[in-house]
């Protein structure tokens, strides 16, 4: 209902039916978290944060938000999620259990807590669903503000597609219409990402409406402590446009104002939907009846004149004493609702539970049938005695049982039978809590085929910058979908002129610059992968990366697991780094960034050629990659190959440089060119090196062929420029571990690594900081020398 529409097209009866019906949700919802509270407290759930005292205004946002529109948003917008059609009582309790199955808990099959929402933007072969024809919302994250980047991408895909009309939009945009909304809690717009996020839509005109739930605390903290004015729409009063400057549209509306919540709403998508600018909408006077969440009441910290006020201006009760006094119902009529709402809710409490538990005991009764074959053991007795008496026995409960059964009849020759029932349990179990932290499409990773750069006799040596270049013309001349954006993308083409000119040819929109901001140039990407586009987000240096890791690792790299396959992002993060000058400029945090960002392939080709190859093979994948190009050759000669564009490097599998006996070799990167160098000069004292170009750290090596190679060396050394205990460490468990290599060892397993400190400036910083060619010269002579002493007598 828009107040429009309750002017002009609807009569009295219609318009108080519809009122009505968003008070029912208002009611279920509130029901829903005081229920959902004692569900907790009896331990039934394990944690509860609910959206109480947001009722009103999130219905409000919900009658403006359209088919095609996009939530990114915050973990108390339950009432928002039921006004769309989005969620049901049973799908709220189903969440707050823990429900692993997806048709259960369509939010995030049992993977999130209570109060993160998602809609399914995928099929079930992992294809995109029709996003112009649902109402969507992006998968929700606990880390407050977190949603924020995401949000500026969910908005700018919008700007895409109205600007960009050769893209195919189908499934993703009917004339950029559509509205990316957000929705933040007042305290957490102290985080710096809210300030990028507003920075960033600012500058960039994208449709966005922004909602600040203001019920002045940040968990037990007030505003006072939170904020500057303690108002977040008095201190962001310098975005507001005018006729002179572009800006934000900027409303503060009280969030028990049923009436004026709808008109304001109304207006805010009204602007960003046909006008393209970004609006604020402060909703001050929120209550919070329960306090924070679960974990505790907020009597503690609030005195009683606030907790009087909160009882007095609660949404719902406001919203009641509107509607009797405007004659649209009486209060015996909302008694009814209410108690109506009471009624349901209990219901669907009840049959979300036994969905959760009846399969769990049907499990249970299987094993106890099996260990009561297995004879009158006491021991077993007692076990099976112990797993019957609980009553609502959960996963670990059954399996924790049946394997310290094992262990007690795998002597009498008892546990064939409950040793495969433990593993085919464990099959069928473990990928309710572990799929799809990868794509499991036909378009995944491994589904593109290697096609080898070609080169003929007219192949000219040129700057490795030159083949990223023309390698990105051809992509964007093939993919009309794709664009890049970073620091110094556009205008100059990159520091390093690896996109020369592009902009000029293609448009400011496709190559662009932006601001020094790259958590939000991460969420720019995101937001628009998760809309259809192929974004290319670019981090000017490695090390910058750092800024945007919390992006990566809690949204990007979780996306695909925390929403069962439903959701995907396939952003492509284009960086540079290795060696270079100083402190921040010659990073290489390898161990760091991979273990941050498990969910991401991480890329690392030695040079241009194998970096476009990478390129070229992401995009056409469903999948994210970050591609890490060696910061020192852009200006290293390379062959230009004649099928440029074409080519495509495989993921997750090594190269093997060098043939040789003595030993294995491992590296990647820059360090490659280091350590080709050093083969060399230990081929000239008799020592046979097998050099490896690992080329992808995630995934690594699917094909063992490392071991393989250690299986006739017998030796392994592995050189990385990251820290002692980094990827090298990494290295040395994927290949000593995983792959089983250290049967075919004769010696130890070593790393060479860099110093543990940051690399100095300069070159002689570089030197004294990294592993040199004589330090790998040393390394290798000193493993040899301990296997024939007198053949390779000490150096040192």
């Amino acid at each position: 209902m828009t107040q429009a529409q309750t002017n002009a097209a609807l009569s009295f009866e219609d318009f108080k039916k519809e009122v009505i019906g968003d008070y029912k949700i208002a009611s279920i919802s509130r029901e829903c978290s005081l229920l959902g509270r004692r569900e907790v407290l009896t331990g039934k759930a394990k944690f509860g944060i609910f959206g109480d005292g947001k009722e009103v205004p999130q219905l409000a946002m919900a009658k403006a938000f359209k088919n095609g529109d996009f939530r990114s948003g915050y973990y108390r917008d339950q009432t928002f999620m039921m006004a769309i059609g989005q969620l049901t009582i049973e799908q709220f309790f189903a969440g707050l259990f823990g429900h692993s199955d997806i048709n259960h808990d369509p939010m995030s099959g049992g993977r999130q807590m209570g109060g993160h929402f998602a809609t399914h933007s995928l099929n079930e072969d992992g294809t995109w669903k029709n996003l112009t024809q649902q109402k969507n919302s992006s998968a929700d994250i606990s880390p407050t503000a977190g949603q924020m980047p995401r949000l500026l991408g969910l908005a700018q895909a919008s700007k895409i597609y109205r600007n960009l009309p050769n893209i195919d939009a189908t499934n993703f945009s009917e004339s950029g219409n559509e509205i990316a909304w957000g929705t933040i809690g007042n305290a957490s717009t102290s985080e710096g990402l809210f300030f990028e996020t507003i920075n960033g839509a600012g500058v960039l005109q994208v449709p966005m409406v922004m909602s600040v739930w203001d019920d002045e605390y940040g968990i037990s903290v007030h505003a006072k402590y939170q904020t500057t004015k303690e108002s977040i729409s008095e201190i962001l009063k310098g975005f507001q446009r005018d006729e002179d400057n572009k800006g934000y549209e900027i409303f503060k509306v009280k969030g028990w104002d049923y009436p004026e919540l709808i008109s304001v709403y109304e207006k805010a998508a009204k602007i960003a939907r046909e006008e393209h600018v970004p609006v604020l909408i402060h909703v001050t006077e929120v209550t919070q009846p329960q306090g924070h969440s679960t974990s505790g009441s907020h009597e503690r910290y609030k005195n009683a004149d606030r907790l009087t006020w909160e009882g007095d201006f609660d949404c719902n009760k406001m919203m009641k004493e509107w509607m009797v006094s405007s004659g649209i119902a009486t209060q015996d009529e909302l008694d009814t609702i209410d108690a109506d709402a009471k009624k349901e809710v209990l219901e669907g409490k009840k049959a979300a539970w036994i969905a959760f538990t009846k399969p769990m005991q049907d499990e249970r009764a299987e094993l106890v049938s099996l260990l009561e074959k297995l004879g009158a053991n006491e021991k077993v007795a007692n076990y099976i005695s112990d797993l019957k008496s609980i009553k609502d026995p959960i996963r670990k409960d059954i399996l924790s049982t049946a394997r310290k059964v094992l262990r007690l009849v795998i002597k009498d020759g008892a546990h064939a039978e409950l040793s495969s029932w433990i593993q085919n349990y464990t099959e069928k179990i473990q990928p309710k809590f572990s799929a799809h932290l990868f794509s499991n499409s036909e378009k995944n990773v491994f589904s593109v085929e290697e096609v080898l750069p070609v080169y003929n006799e007219d192949s000219q040596d040129v700057d490795g910058r030159v083949i990223i270049r023309d390698n990105f013309d051809s992509i964007f001349a093939k993919y009309p979908e794709s664009l890049i954006f970073g620091e110094d993308a556009g205008n100059i083409g990159d520091v390093n002129q690896g996109l020369e000119g592009l902009q000029e040819k293609y448009g400011e929109l496709r190559v662009a610059d932006a601001g020094i901001r790259e958590a939000t140039i991460l969420g720019q990407g995101i937001g628009m992968a998760m809309r259809g586009l192929r974004p290319i987000a670019e981090i000017q240096y490695l090390d910058y990366l750092l800024y945007a890791i919390q992006i990566m690792s809690d949204d990007l790299a979780t996306l695909q697991y925390r929403t069962c396959g439903k959701q995907k992002a396939p952003l492509i993060i284009r960086t540079r780094g290795h060696r270079l000058e100083g402190i921040w400029h010659s990073g290489s945090p390898m161990g760091m960034i991979i273990n941050a960002i498990r969910g991401i392939h991480v890329l690392v080709p030695r040079n241009m050629t194998k970096a476009a190859g990478f390129y070229n093979t992401l995009l056409q994948t469903d999948e994210p990659a970050l591609v890490i190009e060696c910061l020192n050759g852009y200006r290293l000669k390379e062959k230009m190959p004649t099928n440029i564009g074409e080519f495509k490097t495989p993921i997750g599998v090594v190269e093997t440089l060098t043939k040789g006996t003595d030993i294995t070799l491992v590296t990647y990167g820059s360090t490659v060119r280091i350590v080709e160098q050093a083969v060399k000069e230990l081929e000239e004292v008799g020592i046979s090196c097998e050099l490896i170009d690992v080329q992808s750290l995630l995934p690594f090596d699917i094909n063992h062929d490392i071991a393989t190679s250690v299986a006739k060396t017998n030796r392994l050394l592995v050189i990385d420029e990251d820290v002692p205990g980094g990827a090298s460490a990494y290295i040395l468990q994927k290949v000593v571990d995983e792959q089983n290599a250290y049967k075919h060892l004769d010696s130890k397993p070593e790393a060479l690594a860099s110093k543990a400190h940051r690399p100095s400036y300069g070159t002689d910083g570089d030197y004294f900081s990294k592993p040199s060619v004589e330090d790998v010269f040393e390394k290798v002579y000193a493993m040899m020398h301990e296997t024939d002493p007198a053949k390779y007598p000490s150096l040192f």
